[in-house]
């Protein structure tokens, strides 16, 4: 029978209760010896074919949620399809919860052995109906669309170690307490995993590092791993006296561990990802051969990985594939990731042999399908998103702007219209010289969380701003050469960002070109570089906007934390909202940035 799941949640807290100020080495210290909790489920309970000698074990899972309740709009709620004929096609309104939760509930049906799986950022970079109480609304959607497991991704660090304890255990927020009254946070049910994250003294993982699924004496190990670059692209102190380890390193560590607690079958939960050839999600990435049509971090990975690994279940990317992608001694291996924002789920068939206790590799199957939002809305999540809309009105529904068309942020485009609104924002905060004399402005793309739609009265609320740019960062201005801003653009197709660049959004007056036909930091037309419309002069200093993130060196540009002279100014959301304020109106909206700033060359 399988083990009740709420009595496990004891051996999941991390950090002591009423540890104060003390940093995450010392709470780290404090925890309990530890193992992952070996729970089982047996609330899944079709009909089934599950005591013969072969068993079937569905196993569902998604990614990158990013605590996305209601449905995406704009481009954030498409996807593309490849057709029969090879074309590819615009599938528009996919994804929201309330669909994907009665999608997982349809697809459990008739199936005896039923798991469900994440692989990391379910929360962090929410929309503000999320992000405003601190995902606990996401949190209580995962548990009411029975998730039963999930790798940590990089996104639930952003609050730092001691915020991630309180959504796995629960407990209201340290500083605005609980939200409605009576109500208290009660955590996530289902438990988060970090086998490579570990305290740096002791080196004892954060949280569980595994998890032992088990019904009927089928057993499943699963082991969750983030992105091993997280501490670069995270608030440093929120993770300090953490250490974030090798993915490959852990995976084999846990996956013997398990072995020799008798499982035999196990799945790697990992957030970090792939780059199929094309960014269809029904796109056959195993043509012409096994793993041919995927390339990234996770190729490597997956390569590295144990053979005692029966699938990857993969994120961070956004990407959607349902490969094979050759294991260390050859043979193929599952590797899947259902792109964001719940716009797809994967069904994987696990086939267990009740002799060996193991998987049969061979026959694995699986396969990406849409959320679409021709199925009834689950009524838990809809009354959920119900109850915390009523409480974030107030604050959602305020008006800050307007716009004439739709802003759209494609997420595999080098330039997009709204990065280009973000960094010409921040410009114009920035530039005026008591606020920082910025020339220029600098915008990381992954901190371009949504587009903006126009919908029928053209109105952006605060909700909608907060949706785009849910972060907060403080704005600063610094000084830089012209041979350092050349390296930072460098830095988005080398050394760290090399396998997947990180290209820059640029404000308008700020110019260049990007070979794509070269390799690295050659990518770079060092003489294309232009200043409102002046070649940038190597040895000259020049005032550059960005946010503390990027002055801090993350996502992989360590030459921007060399600026001097640093001003701090407003947060990013200040500086959009006041932007999108004072340029617009109900009878001059906004219109999309024209694109082009970054000429192209293929």
């Amino acid at each position: 029978m399988a083990v009740n799941r709420r009595k496990s949640k004891a051996g999941r807290r991390i950090l002591a209760a009423g540890a104060g100020l003390a940093t995450v080495g010392a709470l780290v210290a404090a925890m309990p010896a530890g193992a992952g909790q070996d729970r089982g489920d047996g609330r899944h309970g079709g009909h089934g074919h599950g005591w013969g000698r072969m068993v079937d074990v569905q196993l569902l899972s998604f990614n990158d949620l990013h605590g996305h309740l209601e449905p995406p709009t704009g481009s954030s709620g498409n996807l593309k399809r490849v057709k029969e004929d090879g074309t590819t096609e615009e599938i528009k309104g996919v994804g929201g919860a309330e669909y994907l939760a009665t999608h997982l509930a349809q697809a459990r049906e008739g199936n005896r052995y039923s798991i469900t799986a994440a692989a990391g950022d379910m929360i962090g970079a929410s929309p503000l109906l999320s992000g405003l109480f601190h995902d606990e609304p996401t949190i209580e959607a995962l548990n009411a669309m029975k998730l039963d497991v999930s790798s940590v991704g990089n996104h639930e660090f952003d609050e730092g170690a001691r915020e991630l304890s309180r959504i796995q255990n629960g407990g209201c927020h340290p500083t605005e307490g609980c939200y409605e009254k009576g109500k208290r946070f009660k955590g996530a049910k289902f438990p988060y995993l970090t086998a490579n994250v570990t305290d740096e003294k002791s080196g004892r993982p954060l949280l569980d590092p595994y998890f032992i699924w088990e019904k009927d004496g089928v057993r499943i190990g699963f082991i969750g791993v983030t992105l091993e670059g997280t501490g670069n692209i995270v608030s440093a102190e929120g993770v300090k006296g953490l250490k974030f380890g090798d993915e490959v390193e852990a995976i084999n560590k846990y996956a013997k561990v398990l072995e020799r607690k008798g499982v035999k079958s196990i799945v790697a939960l990992l957030h970090e990802g792939g780059l199929p050839a094309s960014g269809a999600y029904n796109y056959d990435c195993d043509t012409p051969g096994a793993g041919a049509g995927i390339s990234g971090p996770i190729v490597d990975i997956a390569k590295n990985v144990t053979p005692q690994v029966d699938a990857l279940v993969t994120g961070h990317t956004h990407q959607a594939y349902a490969c094979t992608i050759p294991d260390p001694s050859g043979k193929p291996r599952t590797v899947t990731s259902a792109a964001s924002f719940g716009r797809l789920y994967t069904d994987t068939t696990l086939t267990f042999d009740r002799r060996t206790k193991d998987i049969v590799r061979t026959a694995v199957s699986s396969a990406n399908h849409v959320v679409t939002r021709d199925v009834p809305a689950h009524w838990k999540i809809t009354s959920l998103i119900n109850r915390w809309k009523a409480l974030a009105a107030p604050i959602a529904n305020r008006p800050v702007g307007y716009i004439g068309e739709n802003i759209e942020n494609p997420l595999d485009a080098v330039e997009r219209p709204m990065g280009n609104l973000i960094a010409d924002a921040q410009l114009a905060g920035l530039s005026p010289a008591d606020k920082g004399g910025a020339q220029l402005a600098l915008m990381n793309p992954g901190g371009v969380r949504a587009p903006l739609t126009k919908g029928e009265t053209g109105v952006v609320t605060y909700g909608a701003a907060y949706t785009v740019q849910p972060f907060t960062n403080m704005m600063t201005t610094v000084d830089l050469t012209g041979a350092q801003l050349v390296t930072a653009l460098q830095q988005q197709v080398s050394g760290a960002n090399l396998a997947a660049p990180k290209i820059l959004q640029v404000s308008k007056n700020f110019a260049y070109t990007l070979d794509m036909t070269k390799a690295g930091a050659d990518r770079i037309v060092v003489d294309s570089v232009r200043l409102n419309g002046e070649p940038i002069d190597p040895s000259k200093s020049y005032r550059v906007a960005m946010n503390e993130f990027l002055t801090g060196g993350g996502d992989g540009f360590p030459v921007l934390a060399t600026g001097a002279n640093k001003l701090v100014g407003a947060s990013d959301l200040d500086i959009f909202i006041a932007y999108l304020t004072a340029n617009s109106s109900a009878a001059q909206p906004l219109s999309a940035p024209a694109t082009g700033r970054i000429t192209v060359i293929q």
